[in-house]
């Protein structure tokens, strides 16, 4: 398996795709909601199986100097194997290679676990986004 940093209009759709499968399909959260105004501002990852085939996404942007990570997402038949871990390994490292010292996310309340074995650390009170609830979390990159 192979996280790739997106660098064309392919793998751009590659990742929307899994994540209109995974948010606006499987979550019902609406389209208009998950493809948003951040998407040219954003550096994406995909995530391709053995195979070649978009199997997880997520992005990354910069919200005024802190790394914002955002839409991860794994189709599911391939939950619960690890890669998700690997797509926010592969994040991590690129804000540590783009000089970024915290980097931090809105997990929806179920994934808060698979975040804190990441290093993350709740930093809200829960709250909505797209009717699913979330808490922020956040994590240094600084040792």
């Amino acid at each position: 398996m192979e996280v790739k940093i997106v660098r064309n209009e392919k793998q751009l759709e590659d990742a929307l795709k899994i994540r209109r499968i995974v948010f606006v399909e499987e979550q019902n959260v609406p389209v208009e909601e998950e493809i948003d105004q951040y998407e040219d501002e954003s550096t994406h990852f995909v995530l391709y199986s053995e195979k070649k085939e978009p199997i997880g996404a997520g992005r990354f942007r910069d919200v005024n100097g802190v790394g914002k990570i955002e839409r991860i997402c794994v189709l599911p038949t391939y939950r619960n194997r690890g890669v998700g871990k690997l797509i926010m390994e592969k994040i991590i490292e690129f804000a540590k290679e783009n000089n970024y010292s915290k980097v931090k996310l809105n997990s929806q309340t179920h994934a808060i676990p698979f975040y804190e074995k990441l290093g993350f650390k709740v930093i809200s009170d829960e709250f909505m986004d797209a009717g699913i609830p979330h808490k922020t979390m956040e994590r240094s990159l600084t040792k």
